[in-house]
């Protein structure tokens, strides 16, 4: 019997955040169990919704203020201070997020991540001495240049002349000035959240595998891998406390880049979970489970490199438990996701993307119910004779002399 069901999702970007997501699980386990403890778990990535549940799971609070959008216009926007009140995290979705940006706009080589920066001064006026910074959702491409400009670097070309935002600039990059730095970043831990499998620079950097999401054509990512590349050198030349390999190492790809662009300033690149999942206290509810429900918008050969159903079914896996995954599509790849015991997608029939993204709660909602009778009427089925007799300890007799 299926008495206690843990719903553990990540938003589905551009249509539900993950509270709504679970909110929408939740609403479908009741149709077939109403009587079952639910256990509502949204989970962050370090994209969008990662300041408010941290702020949420700590009893901290947000805080709201305006700053630089990513196409260069000011936007509401907020960071977090958690319960000690002593770290602020500061989500560069909600300031430079790809949801930030209108669809007529989505060009990756012209967005910046200078908002990030002003996000993370903002947090530096309110005394706090660690600043977490969570990855993921990004509509940029920029290395973090512009987080860095907002900071008080200054990036210069070749003629001495500022560089304008975007990613496309960085190309002309000849020098960092960093004297103008915020000196207060000496005296505070700046910790990004992040996915290690993202790295700058190569076949699989940022700038290939994600620009085309962005809206980046062919030519433009390679006019952004060769920006990158360049962002990268002269990062390590100008910023002598660099202690990584800011081309190929982990999360350095993070949010377009922006985890190189920090890393140069000293900041550590930790995988996301590691840092946001033990607020939650996952592996607990996790372990008390008899089932788990977790989803996001696709499921795919990605989603094993650093996506939340894989981390939710890695862990509920140390505990023996059935994982089922719900998507809105499903890709190449999504039957061979470790531990997902079973996905299911959330699509009755074809639709519009815009139909299905204005839709998504229903959809996933009516997708929870579906997958549920069958997983009840599956509990209801009779055993295999075989299993009967096994369970009963009787045989028939062998004819094996």
């Amino acid at each position: 019997m299926l008495t206690r069901v843990v719903v553990a999702p990540s938003g589905f970007k551009e249509s539900l955040s993950a509270e709504a997501a679970a909110d929408a699980i939740t609403a479908g386990v009741r149709r077939v169990l109403p009587d079952a403890e639910v256990d509502r778990i949204p989970l962050v990535d370090g994209g969008e919704g990662t300041a408010s549940a941290l702020a949420a799971a700590t009893g901290g609070r947000l805080v709201s203020l305006a700053a630089t959008g990513p196409v260069g216009e000011p936007v509401g926007t907020h960071f977090a201070l958690l319960g000690p009140r002593d770290t602020a995290v500061v989500e560069m979705a909600a300031v430079a997020g790809l949801s930030l940006v209108p669809r007529t706009r989505r060009d990756p080589g012209a967005t910046t991540t200078y908002g990030v920066g002003e996000l993370i001064r903002a947090a530096l006026d309110q005394g706090v001495r660690r600043v977490l910074v969570g990855c993921g959702d990004s509509g940029t491409s920029d290395g973090g240049a512009g987080a860095l400009q907002a900071l008080g670097a200054r990036l210069l070309d070749a003629e001495g002349f500022e560089l304008p935002h975007g990613g496309r600039e960085l190309i002309r990059l000849a020098r960092i000035d960093p004297a103008g730095l915020d000196p207060r970043l000496d005296g505070v831990e700046l910790l990004v959240a992040c996915n290690p499998f993202n790295v700058l620079c190569g076949e699989r950097g940022v700038a290939r595998v994600f620009g085309p999401q962005k809206g980046a054509t062919p030519a433009q990512v390679e006019e952004l891998s060769a920006g990158l590349e360049n962002w990268a050198r002269v990062l390590t030349r100008d910023l002598p406390a660099v202690g990584t390999d800011l081309r190929h190492g982990p999360g350095t790809g993070a949010s377009g880049g922006l985890g190189a662009g920090l890393a140069a300033l000293g900041a550590r690149l930790l995988p996301r979970f590691d840092v946001l999942l033990d607020h939650l206290d996952l592996d607990a509810r996790l372990a008390r489970a008899d089932l788990v429900v977790t989803a996001e918008g696709a499921l795919d050969h990605q989603t094993p490199r650093g996506k939340v159903p894989a981390e939710v079914a890695r862990r509920a896996k140390l505990y023996g438990r059935p994982v089922l995954a719900l998507a809105g599509t499903l890709g190449e790849g999504a039957h061979q996701v470790p531990g997902v015991d079973a996905c299911h997608g959330i699509l009755p029939a074809p639709m519009a993307l815009a139909e299905a993204l204005v839709r998504g709660a229903e959809l996933l909602t009516d997708a929870t119910e579906r997958a549920l009778r069958m997983i009840v009427l599956g509990t209801r089925l009779p055993a295999p004779a075989a299993a009967q007799r096994e369970a009963s300890g009787t045989h028939r007799p062998s004819t094996v002399r």
